[in-house]
């Protein structure tokens, strides 16, 4: 029964301490495996028999055996300890090396333009980490849903979490298809959008996002009107180079479109600046290596932002 891995100070009120004795059939024996005095182990059994109320062992002055109530406690007690310990050495060791599954929640955006080469090179640097990506536009409770971290803009991100920068700022570009703008026409100011079919965007919570503008320094806020919703930003680059509507989303999303030709940027001088795109997680709990290795590499990469 001898393990690399006890649970000390009682933690089973005794089980470890009746294990030993029944595997040495001594109380001497047992003491000195598991480093306590006998006078310890003897108390720590007489408490755990009180607790079941029956006697486990049959003590003479020359030998120590097991009642009936021992061998039936015995048959159950010895392997769910050995599972305990392995159960225990399990996660020492997630706690010690970069291993397990690591859960992000993302944004659908950002999994081809930032995720897919990041996501590449970490697998191959860490093969013990599995890696499960979880693509939603919802702002997710990241402990009730039991992701390790999340990745968002940086003003959808609370500000109790920790923030690792991933991506420069970058505006929140407006583009519409060359088709679209020929029938059309170009904006030119704000208020020429009343004019024209915008793609909206359906928040998690069910709101219609405001298309948000910068005019001079002024934050200015455009409830925009059009005939499609979409759900997620690449539904609306999607429909904008269809030519259904102008569109508002974050620019390193549209900049192969635009050099293709198939977007063209408006109202650039308007455009409003976002923080950037942060890996966030709880700041009021210990970082699992996982994680950490995560963290690293992200910072490691070339071109990161810092």
């Amino acid at each position: 029964m001898k393990q690399n891995f006890t649970v000390r100070q009682g933690a089973l009120d005794g089980v470890e301490a009746f294990l030993a004795v029944a595997q040495h059939r001594s109380f001497r024996r047992a003491a000195a495996e598991l480093s306590v005095t006998p006078s310890a182990i003897s108390q720590a059994v007489r408490a755990l028999e009180a607790r079941l109320g029956a006697v486990l062992f049959i003590r003479t002055t020359r030998s120590v055996g097991l009642t009936d109530a021992g061998e039936r406690f015995l048959a159950r007690a010895r392997p769910a300890f050995e599972e305990l310990v392995a159960a225990s050495g399990a996660a020492r060791e997630l706690g010690q090396k970069p291993a397990g599954l690591l859960r992000l929640t993302v944004p659908r955006s950002v999994v081809p333009i930032l995720l897919e080469p990041l996501i590449a090179s970490f697998c191959k640097a860490y093969p013990e980490i599995e890696v499960e990506l979880a693509a939603s536009e919802e702002l997710v409770d990241l402990a009730a849903g039991g992701f390790d971290a999340g990745i968002r803009m940086g003003q959808f991100i609370n500000p109790d979490m920790v923030a690792v920068r991933l991506t420069k700022p970058f505006p929140f570009a407006i583009v519409g298809s060359p088709d679209y703008l020929a029938r059309r026409g170009r904006p030119k100011r704000p208020d020429d959008l009343r004019a024209h079919a915008c793609l909206r965007l359906r928040r998690s919570n069910g709101g219609l996002a405001p298309w948000s503008l910068n005019d001079n320094g002024r934050s200015i806020e455009l409830a925009v009107s059009g005939s499609f919703i979409g759900h997620d930003f690449p539904t609306l680059v999607g429909a904008a180079i269809e030519g259904v509507g102008l569109a508002q989303v974050p620019a390193p999303l549209i900049s192969g479109a635009v050099k293709e030709k198939k977007l063209v940027r408006v109202l650039e001088p308007f455009a409003p600046t976002t923080p950037g795109v942060f890996l966030y997680y709880p700041g009021h709990r210990q970082i699992m290596p996982k994680l950490r290795a995560f963290i690293d590499h992200v910072k490691r990469r070339p071109g990161a932002a810092r």
